[in-house]
């Protein structure tokens, strides 16, 4: 629900990926500091959230694969609120542990274009991609 309402008021567009690690994951969602339009800040992207109240922990037995959407969130299991991951290949040593909550259907050749950040600083992206315009579509 909460990707639902960040995303149908326009909350992730426009929003950086701001740490992307090659061979792991690309997290975005930073609506606070990251958008590259208003408010991006280099030096805070990936420590910002939403205006709403972070999320419990939602965990379940679906393993963290290639193309699993994934919560992030701090070394608090309780801290979720607007940033997520998608991942680029298998991270089992995730499972159980963070919030999945979607898996990428369609167009995972453009996740994998994503630009990748300095592996030396925490997956840290210069001018980074962000998400244009993020729409949710319920079956």
């Amino acid at each position: 629900e909460r990707i639902k309402k960040i995303a149908s008021s326009g909350g992730y567009n426009n929003v950086a990926f701001h740490r992307v690690i090659e061979g792991f994951m690309a997290q975005t969602g930073d609506v606070e500091f990251g958008n590259m339009e208003s408010g991006w800040n280099p030096a805070r992207a990936g420590t910002g959230g939403s205006s709403e109240q972070n999320l419990p922990a939602e965990f379940s037995k679906v393993p963290f694969d290639r193309g699993v959407l994934g919560m992030a969130r701090s070394q608090d299991p309780n801290s979720a609120n607007s940033q997520f991951f998608i991942m680029f290949s298998e991270g089992h040593f995730l499972n159980g542990q963070y919030t999945v909550f979607g898996h990428v259907l369609e167009g995972m050749e453009f996740v994998d274009k994503i630009k990748r950040g300095d592996q030396s600083n925490n997956g840290s992206v210069d001018e980074p991609d962000s998400m244009i315009s993020v729409e949710i579509f319920e079956e």
